[in-house]
C-alpha cells in the first residue's frame, strides 16, 4: 500500500495536483493525507499584536484549516467512490517543510505530489517559492504537477543521469513500481560528449539497470550543450508525460534549486517533475 501525501492551500493549483494523484494511483490501494500547515497564515498579518488577539485569531485559522480539509476529503469522495483509495486530513501548526518533513517520517510516506505553483501563482515562474522549498529541504520523493497539464498515463518518463551518484533502491522502486503500472519507457539521457564512462559511472548505471527491472529502459547520449536546453528539447522532441531528477550534492538539480530563482537556469519543464532525493532520511 501507498503512502502519499499532498500539501494543500485550497488552491485550483492544489486541487490539480490531487486530480493528477488520483489518477495515477487510480489502481493501488493507497492511504493520501491532505496536509495544509498555516503558521505563515498567522505569524504574518498577526506577528504585532497582542497574545490574546494572536490566539484568537490562530484557534479560528485552525478551525478554519480544519472544516477545509474535512470539506475537500469529502468532496473527492462524492467525485471518485475509489474503494482503494483511503483519506486523512492533517493540520498543521508548522511551517510548510516542518510540517511536511515532520509527517513524511512518522508516516513513511513514499511520495509528496503537489502543484508547481500555490495560491499566489505568478504566471511568469515555473514553480513557486513553496515547491522550490520542498524541493531543496524535504527529504523524500516530491512529484511537482504543472497547472495546465492535462493528465496523461507516464509512459514515456525521461531520466537524466550522468551515472555519477550511487542510486537510492527505495526511490527507484518508486520509478520502477510506475513503469511497470503504465508498462512505461525510461529514457536514461546522458549529456556529454564522451561516450566512456568511468568504472563509478559503469557500476551506478548497472545499478540503475538492476533495479529497474520492470521498466522498458533505453540509454541515450547527447552532446554537451546547455544541460536544461538539452533536457527541454529531449521532452518537446520525444513527447515525454514525466521527467525525473535526483537531488544530490553538487548536481546539476541542486545547481538550479540554489540560485536566487529557479527559472535562471532555463528549466521549465510543462510536464510532471518528479525530484528523488540522494539525502539522509
Amino acid at each position: 500500500m501507498k503512502n502519499i501525501l499532498i500539501p494543500t492551500d485550497f488552491s485550483k493549483n492544489a486541487d490539480h495536483a490531487i486530480s493528477y494523484a488520483l489518477n495515477v494511483f487510480k489502481c493501488e490501494r493507497t492511504n493520501f493525507f491532505f496536509v495544509h500547515a498555516y503558521a505563515d497564515e498567522v505569524y504574518g498579518p498577526y506577528h504585532n499584536v497582542d497574545k490574546e488577539t494572536f490566539d484568537k485569531q490562530k484557534n479560528s485559522i485552525a478551525k478554519d484549516s480544519e472544516n477545509k480539509l474535512n470539506k475537500l476529503i469529502t468532496d473527492t469522495q462524492t467525485k471518485t467512490h475509489n474503494p482503494l483509495h483511503t483519506y486523512e486530513a492533517v493540520s498543521s501548526f508548522e511551517s510548510l517543510v516542518d510540517a511536511i518533513n515532520d509527517f513524511a517520517d512518522s508516516k513513511n510516506i513514499d511520495l509528496i505530489i503537489m502543484g508547481t505553483k500555490g495560491k499566489t501563482a505568478n504566471s511568469k515562474i515555473t514553480f513557486g517559492s513553496n515547491t522550490v522549498q520542498v524541493f531543496k529541504y524535504v527529504k523524500c520523493p516530491v512529484l511537482a504537477v504543472p497547472d495546465q497539464y492535462d493528465y496523461n498515463q507516464p509512459k514515456k518518463i525521461l531520466f537524466p543521469s550522468n551515472y555519477m551518484l550511487p542510486y537510492k533502491r527505495r526511490e527507484l522502486k518508486l520509478l520502477d513500481n510506475m513503469a511497470a503500472e503504465f508498462k512505461a519507457e525510461i529514457h536514461s539521457l546522458y549529456i556529454s560528449d564522451f561516450e566512456d564512462l568511468s568504472l563509478r559511472q559503469l557500476d551506478n548505471k548497472k545499478f540503475l539497470e538492476e533495479s529497474l527491472p520492470n521498466a522498458r529502459l533505453s540509454f541515450v547520449r547527447t552532446g554537451v550543450e546547455n544541460r536544461a536546453k538539452a533536457i527541454t528539447s529531449y521532452i518537446n522532441e520525444n513527447k515525454m508525460d514525466l521527467l525525473v531528477m535526483v537531488n544530490s550534492r553538487h548536481s546539476f538539480l541542486e545547481d538550479m534549486l540554489y540560485r536566487s530563482t529557479i527559472d535562471e537556469i532555463g528549466l521549465s519543464p510543462t510536464i510532471p517533475f518528479l525530484v528523488m532525493q540522494n539525502l539522509p532520511r
